[in-house]
């Protein structure tokens, strides 16, 4: 994850996450990508069940609950096991969260363990009771997946009026005094529709927006012919930086951030080092603590089944299951090869990656989209734009 917001308009500087650190357990959530020790973020799919069908679910969520899905008990369990092994976030996600009929009391009992608990939802089960029932129990946040506006968002969703009851549920989570912000993938499908979030970030006072780039997992494999072109990914992401400066010129600043390609890192640098940016440096400095992605070490998925993965979107690798080993024993075993790899990926990289300059800040990026394209998890990601001359490789010369 790319803060775009911190980065290229400076509300961060380097200093503030040294201030605390760099320690998981102490940083506030917004410098949490900065830390040092990386203990992973958990996403916790609580069930595959969802109201909707969106065309790009990687859980490749039904209408109906897995027969397998962790009880109370046992998600109670869970969550003793994470907190004691310093998971500073879970992440509540499905299918759709909300189905889950003690999704309240995960979440109030994951708070009371002293870990940060946030739900990714479609939003549209939000209603003025629930949003008030999810401020009681301490949640800090809720990311509202939306790709663009009422008619291009019904179309991916399945379903007339989910962008309506989205909007519904959003007004209600701010009016009960919840943060909650935009989850949008981007893809030739809705590309043209990022402008028009950003005006609805502004109309309705949403602070912030996350804009992931298209992972090749579950119905999400299906769309690798509509993911962007590498010239069309150029474009947006210069897009979503100047609309993000726009408005923090104009005074109604909004923490913007863009996910799963970490080329995005270099890119937004060497566009600073072009524009003369006096916060260059700093934003280098940034993204070396960021550390680009860190699936199998930052970042973690237990499936609704206990199933263990390297990150949500590796659900056909499973390094474990919860319900007969604890998390924090699956996640530390470097007996199994790949999870040995992964704690130290930039080492196994190939291909330009492997010769990249940018390696330590990119981190190889997504190696489920390089297996996914090229069946070598270890191969390039087909999704970096960037090209050798920035990364640094002089082909005439290795000719």
């Amino acid at each position: 994850m790319i803060g775009i917001s911190k980065l290229y308009c400076g509300t961060i500087e380097p200093s503030d996450a040294l201030r605390y650190g760099r320690r998981s357990g102490d940083l506030p959530p917004h410098l949490l990508q900065f830390s040092m020790d990386k203990k992973p973020v958990v996403v916790w799919n609580v069930t595959r069940a969802c109201n909707l069908k969106c065309v790009h679910c990687y859980a490749h969520a039904t209408d109906r609950r897995h027969k397998k899905e962790l009880t109370r008990e046992e998600g109670f369990s869970l969550l003793n096991d994470l907190a004691d092994f310093g998971v500073p976030v879970v992440l509540f996600s499905g299918g759709e969260p909300l189905v889950r009929q003690d999704l309240l009391e995960l979440a109030r009992y994951a708070v009371g363990q002293g870990m940060r608990s946030v739900i990714s939802t479609n939003g549209t089960l939000i209603t003025r009771e629930k949003a008030k029932e999810l401020k009681k129990v301490g949640l800090s946040y809720v990311g509202v997946s939306l790709d663009g506006l009422e008619e291009v968002n019904d179309r991916f969703r399945g379903k007339k009026g989910a962008f309506r009851d989205a909007l519904t549920g959003i007004k209600n989570c701010q009016e009960a005094g919840i943060k909650v912000g935009l989850r949008f993938t981007l893809n030739k499908m809705n590309v043209k529709e990022v402008p028009r979030i950003f005006d609805l970030l502004e109309e309705e006072g949403i602070p912030r927006a996350c804009f992931y780039h298209l992972v090749y997992a579950g119905r999400g494999s299906e769309l690798i012919q509509h993911d962007l072109a590498h010239d069309e990914t150029r474009k947006v992401v210069d897009l979503i930086m100047d609309r993000t400066k726009d408005l923090h010129d104009r005074g109604k600043p909004k923490e913007v951030l863009t996910v799963d390609n970490h080329a995005d890192g270099p890119y937004l640098y060497l566009r600073m080092v072009k524009e003369n940016s006096k916060r260059a440096a700093e934003a280098l400095e940034l993204l070396k603590m960021n550390e680009g992605n860190n699936s199998g070490r930052g970042i973690a998925c237990i499936s609704w089944d206990g199933s263990v993965h390297a990150d949500q979107f590796w659900r056909h690798l499973s390094f474990g299951d919860v319900s007969e080993r604890p998390f924090s024993e699956i996640w530390t075993d470097l007996s199994n090869p790949l999870m040995a790899k992964l704690k130290e990926k930039k080492r196994y990289v190939k291909g330009r990656c492997s010769t990249c300059q940018w390696l330590d800040i990119c981190g190889g990026n997504f190696r489920v989209r390089a297996e996914a394209v090229s069946g070598d998890v270890w191969a390039p990601d087909p999704a970096c734009y960037l090209t050798d001359e920035e990364i640094g490789i002089n082909r005439n010369a290795e000719e």
